[in-house]
């Protein structure tokens, strides 16, 4: 396997130190709130199954960099990535998981349904696609309203076999919608390696439709910040829709009871990506490299989160569930 490529070092260089280490905290934001979500349902403390982002935080955090808390995301039921990079909190994050009425959702939606509108977050959906709707009609309305906001979609490459994608796309191009759908390619639909579901090419779907497509290794979050800064500015300029096709690797199964994974994919694999291709692991490197942090400091990050995870979890646990009463409490209309 290939190692990383890097961005050009003059681009990476034109970007704020203290951002490429905010990125950094960003993303072990998110492996250690995956790691804590694994351990809450090993433990039966947490109802239900999650779908761990451990692997792809490079994605979520490249992506969600370069847009303001204005720009709407919409997100999958693997999306705590997404959520947590876009601006969610900690405890809320935890007490949605645990049921809890201080959850984002009042506990209502759960891992696969998290939704945080203030930070521009429209939501997360456990139907595979079914936010890429939700997503062009946002960019229609910011169009409508002349706002600039961008609106991007986040899906995993077994949503190309929905009809949706197809439908929506066209509708995109042909108005000019500001919306970028990431397709975030981490090899696996469920327990199927998407070779053999997904015939031809990933992007020419979307080239089909003359939408602008860019592929980037999406282990490497500064190739997926430089590549969405470009897009995210064809999309406030009115040129249209776009396509960012990120290639990356969950490290778990596909949902945490997914523990036995050997009958679809070798152990081998996976020890590989997680030592060459580890996206933080490989960051941290480079910060170190380029001068920009030192090991000292990525140290006191991984520890600041991991209290700060710790603290939400006990926080989430001792919340109280939502009255019986609220039970049809933002389920049906007024």
């Amino acid at each position: 396997m290939d190692s990383p490529t890097l961005p050009p070092m003059e681009e990476a260089a034109a970007v704020d130190r203290e951002q490429w280490v905010h990125m950094y905290q960003q993303m072990a934001k998110i492996r250690a709130f995956e790691e804590q979500a694994n351990q809450l349902y090993l433990s039966a403390k947490m109802p239900g199954l999650t779908h761990m982002y451990s692997g792809q935080e490079g994605v979520a955090v490249g992506v969600c960099e370069a847009l303001t808390r204005e720009d709407y995301i919409t997100s999958t039921h693997r999306g705590h990535g997404h959520c947590l990079a876009k601006g969610a909190e900690f405890r809320p994050m935890f007490a949605e998981l645990l049921g809890k009425a201080e959850g984002y959702c009042r506990g209502k939606g759960g891992s696969m349904h998290i939704a945080d509108q203030a930070s521009g977050n429209l939501g997360a959906n456990a139907i595979v696609g079914g936010s890429a709707g939700i997503a062009t009609g946002a960019a229609m309305s910011a169009k409508m309203r002349g706002s600039g906001q961008v609106a991007v979609c986040f899906f995993g490459e077994g949503a190309l076999g929905q009809g949706l994608f197809y439908e929506v796309m066209n509708m995109a191009q042909l108005w000019k919608l500001p919306v970028i759908y990431v397709c975030e390619n981490n090899m696996y639909n469920e327990y199927t390696h998407f070779s053999e579901t997904t015939a031809g090419q990933l992007s020419a779907r979307a080239q089909a439709f003359d939408i602008h497509s860019v592929e980037v290794d999406g282990q490497d979050v500064r190739a997926v910040y430089l590549a969405m800064q470009g897009l995210v500015e064809r999309a406030r300029n009115g040129e249209g829709p776009s396509f960012l096709l990120a290639d990356t690797y969950r490290f778990y199964g596909h949902h945490v009871g997914d523990i036995n994974r050997t009958y679809y994919r070798s152990k081998e694999e996976e020890a590989e990506w997680k030592t060459e291709r580890d996206p933080l692991k490989n960051f941290g490197r480079w910060l170190i490299e380029q001068n920009i942090a030192d090991q000292g400091l990525l140290d006191i990050i991984t520890e600041e989160v991991e209290t700060d995870v710790e603290d939400a979890v006990e926080y989430a646990l001792d919340a109280e569930y939502p009255p019986q009463e609220e039970v049809t409490l933002h389920v049906y209309a007024d």
